[in-house]
């Protein structure tokens, strides 16, 4: 089919033709179509929309303020991200504030689950019929009847002088003969974030997981209004440190086309390598705490060497380990000094022969194969009914790129393997990061061997008041999608990061049933979900 052919087919199946295309002037949010349905309508189209086998991306509201001196309620407007043969499409919908509730599209989309319990808590907006009545992010720091996420509530808030203990979250109960609870967090002894895992078991078996997260509430979508796109591409890098450069490129991305401005083709190559050798360092990094999780330290020391050494030529090339606020509005900060291709290229070079060596020790290695193969599965069925995306949802057999089957500049002019597995355990998400390393080794090849001459910055200009914007790239976790809407003087008014753990924290709960308890550690690690991208 043809883009959006689909899509009209969809449209058909609306007998009463409730939903409209555009609002009389806009049809497109680029990449995206956009369609508009009434909000009596919303619940029954998204369960349409669901049995046409479209994927759940992203949710996300904006607040619309009176327009005029007697009015005094505004209005909220939600949007449904969807994907489907590489194709998005946003379905949107009004929601008077004064009496602020929507059908919920968690019974046909459970990776809606806890975004719109998110929204819940942060708006006030109520889902009918959504599964799970319970707070999400409420964690005893605001009133009954207090929404951090409306406009006209202060980002400074009115804190108690010491916020209660979220000791009473009424988490799920299993009991008979035998059945115990494992509360785990949310403090955790690792130098990591907080998140709070409840287990009930019988012996060593796990019959149930529960994760409880967001305990820190960074305020990321509060602090965004009003900030001018330098300051908010440098909050885009801190929504998840591991993913910096993407959820930046992500950002600028939205904010670029709102605006309406074009970017040099140098930095889009630019861009690209920072990307990929994010995706790089994060799998080194994973590939070793897996190995280290079931005690094969070898390993752990092998690719934290190889991290280490990837690092210190980001920080020589472009002045940050980490590769963080590389990336900014219209292109980036640091170009790729020619002398250092050479040395780049090389240590591509290095890095496939060492890789592929640790790889081959790994699959021969008998305990290894014990500990991992069959432990912590995640089906196929199971994966796409949750939206699984990158490494978590290509070991389960899910082939989705965004890199591939939604092409952004520079992918469209290079070739992009995408390395996919079927078992769905832990020995899968970790063959498939191996597998990435590799082909991202490649990929990083041709960008530096086609990368272009000029400049990497390009001409800002300052977008229209309301104008919006949605960026989609491809992580190291997997899809990121991040909406932009600008106000007046082109100063942020929305800012929406949506992060690939949002659609994979919950795997981890199914994936871990059956399994024993000393398990969890390394099917933890092998989705390695971030806490920072899911607590905004």
């Amino acid at each position: 089919m043809r883009r959006f052919d689909w899509l009209a087919e969809l449209l058909a199946r609306f007998e009463d033709q409730t939903i409209q295309v555009g609002n009389g002037s806009k049809t497109t949010l680029q990449p995206a179509h956009l369609l508009h349905i009434p909000a009596p309508e919303w619940g029954r189209a998204l369960a349409e929309v669901a049995q046409f086998a479209c994927r759940f991306s992203a949710l996300w509201v904006t607040e619309t303020l009176p327009t005029a001196k007697d009015e005094y309620y505004g209005f909220f407007i939600l949007s449904c991200c969807v994907e489907k043969r590489g194709d998005y499409v946003v379905f949107r919908t009004e929601i008077a504030s004064d009496t602020p509730e929507i059908a919920s599209i968690t019974p046909f989309y459970p990776a809606a689950n806890r975004v719109e319990r998110h929204i819940q808590d942060l708006f006030g907006i109520r889902f009918i019929d959504h599964p799970d009545k319970r707070r999400w992010i409420r964690h005893q720091a605001w009133q009954e009847h207090e929404y951090p996420l409306r406009k006209a509530f202060s980002a400074q808030g009115a804190p108690p002088h010491l916020t209660p203990p979220d000791s009473d979250y009424p988490f799920l109960q299993a009991q008979g003969i035998g059945v115990y609870e494992i509360p785990v967090g949310p403090v955790h002894a690792g130098i990591i974030e907080p998140g709070h895992f409840r287990f009930q078991a019988v012996g060593e078996k796990i019959l149930n997981l529960e994760e409880h997260l967001g305990y820190i509430h960074k305020g990321t979508e509060k602090i965004a209004e009003g900030r001018d796109p330098i300051a908010l591409a440098k909050l885009a890098g801190r929504v998840s440190g591991d993913s910096t450069v993407a959820h930046t490129w992500a950002a600028c991305m939205a904010m670029e086309r709102a605006a309406q401005v074009t970017i040099p083709p140098r930095a889009q190559f630019l861009r690209a390598i920072l990307c990929e050798r994010e995706r790089v360092a994060n799998h080194l990094g994973d590939v070793g705490a897996i190995c280290n999780d079931v005690a094969f330290s070898f390993a752990f020391y092998q690719f934290a060497r190889l991290r280490e050494e990837w690092q210190r030529l980001n920080v020589a090339s472009f002045g940050h380990r980490f590769l963080m606020d590389c990336i900014i509005p219209c292109g980036v900060k640091t170009d790729l000094a020619a002398n250092l291709i050479p040395e780049h290229k090389a240590q591509l070079h290095v890095f496939q022969q060492e890789v592929e060596e640790l790889a081959g020790i790994i699959d021969r290695h008998t305990g290894i194969e014990d500990r991992l193969e069959t432990t912590g599965i995640l089906s196929l069925e199971t994966a796409s009914r949750l939206g699984c995306l990158g490494y978590v949802g290509r070991a389960s057999g899910l082939t989705y790129d965004v890199r591939r089957a939604c092409p952004y500049p520079p992918y469209d002019e290079i070739v992009v393997e995408v390395p996919v597995f079927k078992k769905g355990d832990v020995k899968a998400r970790l063959q498939i990061r191996l597998a990435e390393i590799q082909a991202t080794l490649t990929l990083l090849n041709q960008l530096l061997s086609f990368l272009p001459t000029g400049d990497i910055v390009g001409q800002w200009q300052i977008p229209l008041e309301n104008a919006e914007g949605l960026g989609i790239i491809e992580g190291w976790r997997g899809e990121i999608v991040s909406y932009i809407r600008f106000g007046k003087a082109g100063l942020i008014d929305r800012f929406y990061p949506r992060d690939p753990s949002w659609l994979t924290w919950s795997a981890l709960e199914l994936m871990i049933r059956n399994d024993i308890v000393p398990d969890f550690p390394v099917c933890n690690k092998s989705v390695n979900g971030s806490y920072s991208g899911v607590d905004l």
